[in-house]
């Protein structure tokens, strides 16, 4: 079931940061997977998010997002992004939230 696959997380090697692929379906149903991978992430410091290929997603995502962004700062660790669709940027645009957790545009589909 890809819609309910967990965030996959990876290693770069370079700038040592971790990187988390957000799944395409990042609604409810998936935020006990996604929740566990982004804990994992941040002892890891610095931290690399991939929302190219979120289709679906939700308020609750977006809070643990935004979650993950505000515990990061507090450690003085980074967040990037590798890439954010156009449901991310949709759905964190009608609640107020590109801006505060730095979304970049999203790419040509």
């Amino acid at each position: 079931m890809a819609g309910k696959q967990a965030a996959r997380q990876d290693k770069q090697q370079a700038g040592g940061a971790t990187t988390v692929v957000l799944p395409a379906d990042c609604r409810m149903a998936a935020q006990a997977a996604l929740h566990a991978e982004l804990l994992a992430a941040l002892p890891g410091g610095s931290v690399a998010l991939d929302g190219s290929q979120v289709e679906r997603v939700d308020t609750a995502a977006l809070q643990l997002l935004l979650l993950l962004r505000r515990e990061l700062d507090k450690h003085g660790s980074t967040l990037a992004w590798r890439g954010a669709s156009e449901a991310l940027n949709d759905a964190a645009g009608l609640l107020g939230l590109a801006r505060i957790l730095e979304l970049p545009a999203a790419g040509p589909a």
